[in-house]
């Protein structure tokens, strides 16, 4: 699994014109799932996701996670997040799972996360043209990739 994470100051997702997410301070998470993908690297991901201080405390600094500042989640289901590029100047996709296997880990990693935090989770809607609009707020934008973890 793929994460792109960005602090935000709000952020939205419209489908058809329609709102189907919203948020104000927290994380919009750009999820990508590939067909190696395990419930192990969902629960580390949502674990990072949720634990992540980059949040300012009274001195500035990147010290407190979502759940210091009371922030929430916009998740976006992004397949282009494992994109190959290396041949050409149109991307593969291969490496991105196909829907049976992405549908059920996306919603599990709704639902993972909807229990770390306490909090729905704000969504987009899995496969569909979706609109995202955010403002990025300092900018911070972290990476994360679970084939990265270390298990200790």
């Amino acid at each position: 699994m793929r994460a792109v994470l960005q602090r935000v100051s709000e952020a939205s997702c419209r489908v058809d014109g329609k709102i189907t997410g919203q948020i104000a301070t927290g994380f919009l998470v750009l999820l990508g799932i590939e067909d190696a993908d395990t419930t192990e690297d969902l629960n580390w991901l949502a674990n990072k996701i949720t634990g992540m201080r980059v949040f300012g405390d009274e001195n500035g600094l990147m010290n407190k996670a979502l759940a210091d500042v009371d922030g929430d989640i916009l998740l976006i289901s992004q397949f282009t997040l494992f994109a190959q590029t290396k041949k050409g100047n149109r991307p593969s996709f291969i490496r991105a799972a196909r829907p049976d296997k992405a549908i059920p880990l996306y919603e599990q990693m709704i639902k993972t996360l909807e229990t770390l935090t306490g909090k729905k989770i704000a969504t987009g809607i899995f496969g569909a043209d979706m609109k995202v609009s955010l403002v990025n707020d300092g900018p911070v934008t972290i990476i994360m990739d679970t084939n990265d973890k270390e298990n200790h």
